[in-house]
């Protein structure tokens, strides 16, 4: 690795070496502080107990999230990739008829 590129980041008090490029580094940190956050709020009501469970259940809650704001946002980019496909074929089936 190549040290420009570690970034060194902490997830439940545990440090992990990262490789990232370095226009990334803030959205990776920016990512880790939201992780972390979740990780807390899953501790505070205390159903969860272990540690690897949390982290589990966090990454779900983040994923969850995540696929929420892509539909109620409208945009689904295995969709647009369909549908850019489908328009593709039609165009080179039209092509070849002529």
């Amino acid at each position: 690795m190549n040290n420009e590129n570690v970034l060194i980041i902490d997830i439940m008090g545990r440090e992990f070496s990262i490789s990232c490029p370095d226009e990334e580094r803030e959205e990776i940190l920016k990512a880790v502080e939201f992780l972390n956050s979740k990780i807390q709020e899953i501790r505070s009501e205390g159903k969860i107990i272990d540690s690897e469970r949390v982290i589990i259940a966090a990454a779900l809650g983040v994923t969850h999230e995540l696929l929420v704001l892509r539909r109620s946002n409208g945009f689904d980019i295995d969709d647009i990739k369909r549908r850019i496909t489908d328009i593709r074929k039609k165009i080179i089936a039209a092509l070849n008829k002529k």
